[in-house]
């Protein structure tokens, strides 16, 4: 249920109804826009419909709320949110780009990486300390030491860090030096590791699972922002489907379809949305033109060598151009680098 207060509502009004939601053991989340305030109620149906809500002071009406998803609905929250990460915004016209290597290969590798995107434009430096693999033989990352670089890169350059959590008992360790928490495409549906990544302090980028329906991604971000973190960011990386030509295929649909409704930002990963480096460009163009509040690319200073996903990683001077394209698209849609 929702709990549209009046535009006149007292602050004492509005923390009577919080009280009595409260009281029996409702939980309640808070959304104050330009002109009213917005109260989401969660917890069972029953109780939900025994309170007389609407005849307290200060309210103006209750709305029941289908789908299964309330916090990350527009209908709670009808502005766009605008998620800060130390100064850094993303969504409400900001475009953001993280960029860098598939995994931390050594210092020298990824401070050559972060230099490169650093000095194109990007403002994180995305990078893979914990690597869940397809094959158990595969380079499976440099784990705490590998976080460690990071935070060294960041030192160096300034730019925030975005890397992959991969499971509940790391989430402590990777908050410690990360700016940006990412939750896997394999792990959208771990709900033990969305309900920890919740409860952190950090910003989360959620990617969209390997074969999830939106429906299933947005419900995947409540279970984050249920314990309180609002602070989460969708990334659309592309859905297995019969195709085989490119890695996944990138469904740019999905980013129109969540701004409609949710108020959450949303980026793109063309990289392993096609998982070909000759169509990373084309489809992050794309990808600006239909309203991505980001993109994720991957860089590598020498793909050719490169541990992962060397494949689908840009050089520096193709990313320097990525960069300049994107820039031209977003002057036209708009907005501004974040």
């Amino acid at each position: 249920m929702i709990i549209v207060m009046n535009d006149n509502a007292t602050k004492q009004e509005m923390e009577q109804v919080v009280d009595r939601l409260e009281a029996v053991g409702l939980k309640v989340h808070l959304s104050t826009g330009d002109s009213r305030t917005i109260i989401g109620v969660i917890g069972e149906k029953g109780l939900i419909a025994e309170q007389p809500i609407e005849a307290m002071p200060g309210v103006e009406k209750t709305v029941a709320v289908t789908e299964s998803y309330k916090l990350v609905s527009r209908s709670f929250h009808q502005e766009d949110s605008i998620i800060d990460i130390d100064g850094v915004k993303i969504g409400g016209g900001n475009l953001a780009v993280m960029a860098g290597p598939c995994a931390v290969e050594s210092m020298e590798q990824l401070l050559e990486s972060a230099r490169v995107v650093k000095a194109a434009g990007a403002q994180f430096l995305r990078g893979g300390a914990f690597k869940p693999r397809t094959s158990p033989y595969a380079f499976q990352g440099l784990e705490v030491k590998g976080l460690e670089m990071l935070a060294k890169a960041r030192e160096l350059t300034g730019l925030k860090v975005v890397t992959e959590v991969v499971d509940v008992e790391s989430v402590p360790v990777v908050a410690e030096y990360a700016d940006m928490l990412q939750i896997g495409a394999r792990n959208m549906q771990n709900f033990k590791l969305l309900t920890a990544a919740g409860k952190s302090n950090k910003p989360v980028l959620l990617k969209r699972g390997l074969a999830a329906t939106i429906n299933e991604w947005l419900n995947a971000a409540e279970y984050i922002m249920s314990e309180g973190n609002y602070n989460v960011v969708f990334c659309e990386r592309g859905i297995r489907t019969y195709e085989e030509y490119t890695r996944n295929t990138l469904d740019l649909s999905a980013v129109a379809a969540v701004k409609q409704i949710s108020h959450l930002p949303i980026i793109v990963d063309p990289s392993h949305g096609t998982g070909r480096w000759k169509l990373v460009g084309p489809m992050s163009r794309a990808a600006v033109a239909c309203g991505a509040d980001g993109l994720m690319i991957e860089v590598h200073p020498n793909p050719a060598i490169a541990l992962s996903d060397g494949k689908q990683s840009l050089t520096p001077e193709n990313f320097s151009l990525v960069m300049k394209e994107i820039s031209g698209i977003a002057n036209l849609m708009g907005m501004k680098m974040a």
